[in-house]
Parts: structure tokens; C-alpha cells; sequence
């Protein structure tokens, strides 16, 4: 199951992969917008400039390093106080007593400080086949670095959010039914639990009625008349546009 959350739109699809053309059927192939996302490799694609990797991915990442022995606590342990500094930063930003200047400002050393421990980490020499804590820490900070720009963008990008919380909220509430009904057999019932997801989903994001708009929908069909369209009057972007082409 696929999301794709707009301020004002939201786009579930059901697909039987998670692989890289998913993803591209999802969001378009010249996908121009700005993806905020976790570290899933279908997403790889995207050029690295334009994504916005989850922090509260990284978050979890920092904390299971810290909770293993040796180095790896004392590498672990210092991530962990780097990252709850940015996010007390942040929500200063969030809450207005921050400006945003400033924060680039602030921000410079924990990001550098951040890539420190990350280019220590992975220094470390590891045998390939290696399964100690040590080695799983070294990993992990290594595939971090590779990423390590679309951890940023939000700081300088007004209206980009560090994590996709919006996403995995609007994601629980699906993941939740298709477990407490088995799901669909039929591309048949993915198209219609996908379409009803999307329009229930986006009509609550712009406060509107969703029996109503079912209602019109249904009466519409019946009539031979045009449906009802989910599109705002007003305050709908591009990106928000494009997800709605496939409805």
C-alpha cells in the first residue's frame, strides 16, 4: 500500500510491489516536486537535492546504536544528543521564537558534527561477513552517509517538514483496516479500496463533507453527469494536481 500526502490532497495506491517502477507509477516519472520519504531504495531515483529524508527515522537509527556496547554506545549516545538539539531548535522555528535565519545559522554545527560521528563510525574496518554490534553500527552510519544532504533540506526550504509523519498518519488508518479485513483478492477491489481511500482521505484534509460528496458522486453516475471533483476551489498547487490525475 502506497500514500502520497499534499497539504490538500491525499493519494493511496495498492500495488503488488514495493519496487522502484512503483514508486515512479505513484509519483510520475518526471517528478519535479520536493519527497520527503524514509531511506526505502525504490525512492532512489529521485535526485538527492529534492528529497527530505525522515528524521524520525533517524532517530531510531541513533537510539539502536546507542543501546549497543563499546563504541558503538558512545557513537550512538552522541548522535542522540546532536539530534534532540536540532529538534529543540525546530520547534522554536515551529512556534515562531526562532527565525529561520537564525536557525541556518545554528544548525551548521550540529551538522557537522553529526557528519563526524557518522565519517567515524564509518571508518571503522569490518569484515564483510561481520555480525557484531560494531559492524551493524558501521553499516548503517556508512549507508547514512550516502544520503547524508537529504537530511538538510528542510532547514533552508520553507514548507518542507523533517519528518513524514503526515504520511505515515494518513497511511495507519488503511494499514490497520486491511489487517482487520484481509484485505482485497481483486485489482478490481484494490482500484475501488484505493479511489475510496484517496477521496475520504482528501476530503477530510479540506474539511469537507465526505457522504456528500459520495452522494453527488453516485447521483452523478447514475445520471450520466460529470463527477463531483475533489480539487479545492482554491489553494490546490501542482504537485496536488498530479496526484489526482489517476483517480
Amino acid at each position: 500500500m502506497w500514500v502520497a500526502v499534499a497539504p490538500l490532497v491525499t493519494f493511496f495506491e495498492i500495488a503488488l510491489t514495493r519496487c522502484t517502477q512503483a514508486a515512479k507509477n505513484l509519483l510520475g516519472e518526471n517528478f519535479s516536486g520536493i519527497l520527503t520519504s524514509d531511506r526505502h531504495g525504490a525512492y532512489n531515483w529521485v535526485e538527492i537535492e529534492s528529497r527530505q529524508l525522515c528524521w524520525a527515522h533517524y532517530m531510531r537509527e541513533f537510539i539502536k546504536i546507542s543501546e549497543r556496547p563499546g563504541i558503538s554506545q558512545e557513537l550512538g549516545t552522541a548522535l542522540v544528543k546532536q539530534q534532540e538539539k536540532l529538534f529543540e531548535l525546530w520547534h522554536r522555528v515551529r512556534d515562531g521564537t526562532l527565525a529561520r535565519c537564525d536557525f541556518v545559522e545554528l544548525i551548521q554545527d550540529i551538522r557537522i558534527l553529526i557528519k563526524a560521528k557518522l565519517q567515524e563510525a564509518a571508518d571503522y574496518q569490518i569484515g564483510a561477513k561481520e555480525k557484531t554490534p560494531l559492524a551493524k553500527t558501521v553499516r548503517t552510519c556508512r549507508q547514512l552517509l550516502k544520503v547524508e544532504p537529504a537530511m538538510w533540506l528542510f532547514v533552508t526550504t520553507i514548507g518542507v517538514e523533517p519528518t513524514n509523519n503526515a504520511a505515515e498518519r494518513a497511511i495507519r488508518p488503511a494499514v490497520i483496516w486491511r489487517r482487520t479485513s484481509f484485505g482485497c483478492q481483486t485489482q478490481t477491489g484494490s482500484t475501488f479500496v484505493a479511489r475510496m481511500l484517496t477521496v475520504v482521505t482528501t476530503l477530510k484534509s479540506q474539511q469537507r463533507n465526505v457522504l456528500e460528496f459520495l452522494a453527488q458522486a453516485v447521483v452523478a453516475a447514475r445520471e450520466g453527469k460529470q463527477a463531483p471533483c475533489l480539487l479545492p476551489q482554491v489553494g490546490i498547487c501542482s504537485e496536488e494536481e498530479d496526484l489526482l490525475k489517476a483517480v
